[in-house]
């Protein structure tokens, strides 16, 4: 455009010097009259357009930093997405191992109430046998001169007399106790028996504690004529 506007005016200034040469004065007064009306004129276009045209690159300009502004907020939309995913799937993996740990959390209840069902099934036929047991304590009195006891930790302590016929108030004893495998187990024996555990084991495999409890005011009387 400024091009233009040079070109134009240099032309005017020839037009002028032809038309001087031609024309009077006032003619010339005239003609300079509408050169200069047409000189503001195109001043004013120019500025006109000059300002139109800064104002399209400011426009540009805005346009631009809009547009880097709007990647930018995209930029950190996806960023906030994929933190998102990342946080969901976290969130994913934090149930699985809820749900895992609440599974073994019930695996681990059944297994002790399964335990504990044991165990209470094994106290009770443990309760029962002594029971039985203190049962047989009349019986063994009257026929073996036995007397029994409940000690400490579940245990039954067989006294038995008249076996000594040189004192027979001295005392024969052993100690019984049911082990955790339901088995009977002699946990002492006073004077000793070298025959104990072999009378311990037969009672295991037979389960006749009457022959048992026999046995041993045997071992003790035979041991009384030693």
């Amino acid at each position: 455009a400024e091009d233009e506007i040079i070109l134009f005016e240099r032309e005017m200034k020839e037009f002028w010097t032809k038309l001087k040469s031609i024309y009077g004065t006032e003619q010339i007064n005239q003609t300079l009259a509408l050169r200069d009306s047409c000189k503001e004129s195109i001043k004013a276009l120019s500025e006109k357009w000059s300002k139109k045209l800064k104002e399209g690159d400011l426009m540009i300009d805005k346009i631009q930093e809009y547009s880097n502004e709007i990647l930018q907020q995209s930029q950190r939309i996806s960023e906030n997405q994929e933190h998102l995913t990342e946080i969901k799937s976290n969130l994913n993996q934090e149930e699985e191992q809820k749900k895992d740990l609440t599974d073994s959390i019930q695996e681990l209840k059944e297994e002790l109430m399964k335990k504990k069902e044991i165990i209470s099934s094994k106290n009770k036929a443990t309760k029962e046998r002594m029971e039985r047991l203190c049962k047989s304590k009349v019986l063994f009195e009257e026929r073996l001169g036995l007397e029994i006891r409940r000690i400490h930790n579940e245990q039954l302590q067989f006294i038995f007399r008249h076996i000594d016929h040189k004192d027979p108030d001295k005392p024969y004893v052993f100690t019984l106790s049911i082990n955790e495998h339901g088995d009977y187990e002699v946990t002492s024996c006073t004077p000793p028996l070298d025959c104990i555990a072999e009378l311990q084991l037969k009672v295991r495999e037979t389960n006749n504690f009457s022959a048992f409890v026999a046995n041993i005011r045997k071992a003790f009387t035979a041991l009384s004529y030693k």
